[in-house]
């Protein structure tokens, strides 16, 4: 080789070393930490651990540059090229370990595990005092280490995090991507160092980027390789999959999505280096979560759907029967599922968790509320609230930031039964939710109406922790309410965005302002009647790979009284036979009929009567209104004479079971008009 050609390599090495250095980026505190102990002594092994494009081996490399400019002697070991064997492992360390100035630095460890223990018992503790030794790996170290007395002192663990979000954007100004494409950039990588670098390699080449970006495939399927690799089964990658799609995952979540013990499968979860441990469950890291999602939906979207409505049901299961303080979690792991649903993502976080508590209100609070209400909105706002306060201090929370303990918000989920003279000449706003239940649908004997309230410190209105909290209790009281027909949430002065977001969950704004003081207040209404909760959940459940067009409620939907109702059922027995006048009586246009899966209201009217009938026939005791009622509905007598006659009885005593069964029929098609089925 001539010497211009080692030049010109030279000068090639020289000039990568000037652009990887120029390109980090961060790591403040893990530098700190190796100068201190490479210069002042410390610990003898320090363990940087975390999942796979973090950053580990830029890590060391930088680890190297330091301790080459201080003079020491380094070696680099790689796990990805070594043999795992100790005899291996000597013949790369060389004599460095009998160096009292020596840095050894071992990264890809988990490809060489096998040899930690050989390492921590034999190899370490033949080394010269003063050796310092940083091992990279994406596991953390065996508990032997801390567990041991001589070790404790001797070991330091450094788990290496994502970036910070200042470091992250340095990071894509230095890999030249416009300042319009960061946002984008970071919701899909966050602070994660290779998604980062891979996105930004493809978006600063790709002249028709917007703020809509997405990551290509190619991207996807190179972090897939490099963050997770080879699963050991379907089973596992169907488990990490699920765990990727949902908040937190729990072995019960599984249960649900997989067949089979699921036991093994989470503990298998557990110990991946992307996935963290909380209280409520296992969450992967942000960038992990995007790959595996965007590739299954990708690869397989018909296996996503499946995977999405079978998890939906779950968490909604789950929401209903939820205990009180255990709501807020299950609503917010719900809306989860659909934070890349557009409006969804705008005005939910679920990120600050643990910054903001909710605590029931207490009688010590009313001061703390008129203050609040004062400053947020006005005067007549903060007598109101204290108003409402005084009756019914069940129905409010309080809102303080964890750490400084901070009252910032307060809710309130007013439920009302019947109109209250005082109630409405108080609050402007609860006699305009009256007056529009009284002129829309009014309520039926046993239902209630419900209004949402709430009054944030500017500085946590809009999307925020605060505001997922509140907009989750409020929607958990909506979905876990027994014979609601109404509720209506009151917004002071709502912007075009938030009646959006709310239109996309059918809560639609009244055509009247509330007037409270000088604040004018849209009251946003759903009728639970016409959408109860399981089809609103159902709504929301579908997935987005299949979008539907968001259909609210159907059209002329029909809410009767009870007598209303009775009527309506007879008339539909005495047409049974009658396609036409089944689809034109009010009963088509029912919750019952509405919900039920038939092709058309007629049918499914039909097929409603002809199981209410027969259900009947399952009682013994109603065997006898059974037979008047399938000698009369079902076999078509022409009169009930006739039908009398062919059951064998006086007239009078077949009008009184035909009487007793359209009773139970009635009785039993209202039951499930008011509660499902």
């Amino acid at each position: 080789m001539s010497s211009g050609t080692r030049k010109s390599s030279g000068l090639l090495g020289r000039h990568l070393q000037v652009a990887r250095e120029a390109a980090f980026v961060g790591r403040e505190e893990e530098l700190t930490t190796f100068s201190s102990t490479l210069y002042g002594g410390g610990p003898s092994v320090l363990w940087v651990h975390g999942p796979g494009g973090i950053g580990k081996s830029t890590l060391l490399r930088r680890f190297a540059q330091e301790a080459t400019a201080a003079g020491r002697p380094v070696a680099l070991l790689d796990g990805r090229t070594l043999e795992p064997s100790p005899e291996a492992f000597e013949a790369e360390a060389g004599s460095l370990p009998h160096d009292e100035r020596a840095v050894l630095l071992i990264d890809a460890f988990e490809r060489i595990e096998g040899l930690e223990g050989w390492l921590r018992e034999r190899f370490l503790p033949r080394a010269r005092v003063g050796v310092l030794t940083v091992v990279a790996s994406r596991t953390p170290p065996d508990l032997a280490w801390c567990t041991d007395p001589g070790w404790a002192q001797a070991l330091e663990v450094m788990p290496l995090r994502e970036l910070a979000p200042t470091d992250a954007r340095a990071l894509l100004d230095i890999r030249g991507v416009a300042v319009d494409l960061h946002e984008p950039l970071l919701a899909f990588a966050g602070g994660h160092p290779l998604a980062l670098s891979l996105g930004a390699a493809v978006a600063a080449k790709d002249q028709h980027a917007s703020s809509r970006w997405k990551p290509h495939q190619d991207v996807v399927a190179t972090l897939l390789d490099q963050l997770v690799g080879e699963v050991p089964s379907a089973a596992h990658r169907h488990a990490l999959e699920a765990c990727a799609h949902t908040y937190m995952t729990t072995e019960d979540l599984l249960r649900a999505v997989l067949p089979g013990d699921v036991a093994p499968l989470f503990t298998w979860l557990r110990r991946l280096p992307f996935v963290e441990s909380t209280a409520l469950g296992l969450y992967p890291h942000d960038v992990v979560r995007e790959v595996l999602e965007a590739d299954l939906r990708w690869r397989d979207p018909q296996g996503y759907a499946a995977m999405h409505q079978l998890i939906h049901a779950h968490l909604a299961e789950r929401l209903r029967t939820a205990a009180d303080p255990d709501v807020l979690a299950a609503v917010g792991s719900l809306f989860f599922l659909h934070r890349h649903d557009g409006m969804t993502s705008d005005f939910h976080t679920w990120r600050g968790q643990g910054v903001v508590q909710e605590e029931p209100f207490r009688a010590g609070d009313v001061d703390i509320l008129v203050r609040l209400a004062r400053t947020t909105e006005n005067e007549d706002s903060a007598a109101n609230a204290a108003f409402w306060a005084e009756r019914r201090p069940h129905a409010f929370r309080l809102y303080r930031l964890t750490e400084t303990g901070e009252p910032v918000a307060f809710s309130a989920w007013l439920r009302l039964e019947e109109p209250d003279e005082q109630e409405l000449a108080a609050d402007p706003i609860a006699a305009a939710a009256w007056a529009h239940s009284r002129t829309t649908a009014p309520l039926r004997s046993g239902e209630h109406l419900a209004i949402g309230r709430f009054w944030v410190l500017p500085g946590h209105s809009g999307n925020s922790p605060v505001m997922d909290l509140i907009q989750w209790r409020l929607i958990g009281s909506c979905l876990r309410a027994e014979r609601m027909a109404w509720s209506y949430v009151a917004i002071r002065d709502p912007e075009p965005m938030c009646r959006s977001c709310l239109r996309q969950f059918d809560m639609h704004e009244t055509s009247e302002r509330a007037r409270l003081g000088d604040g004018a207040y849209g009251l946003f209404i759903h009728d639970w009647r016409a959408v109860p909760a399981q089809t609103w959940l159902e709504r929301l459940s579908r997935p987005l790979t299949s979008p539907e067009p968001a259909s609210t409620q159907p059209a002329g939907f029909a809410v009767l009284s009870y007598a209303e109702f009775a009527e309506a059922v007879r008339a539909a027995l005495r047409h049974l036979g009658r396609p036409s006048a089944l689809a034109a009586g009010p009963l088509a246009r029912s919750r019952i009929v509405t919900e039920h899966p038939g092709s058309d209201p007629a049918t499914a009217l039909r097929e409603l009567l002809e199981q209410a009938i027969a259900a009947l026939g399952e009682d013994p005791r109603a065997h006898k209104p059974h037979r008047a009622l399938t000698v009369t509905f079902l076999r078509g007598a022409p009169t009930q004479e006739i039908a009398a006659e062919r059951l064998g009885l006086p007239f009078t005593t077949y009008r009184r079971h035909l009487t007793t069964g359209i009773e139970r029929i009635c009785a039993d098609l209202w039951h499930r008009e008011l509660y499902g089925s």
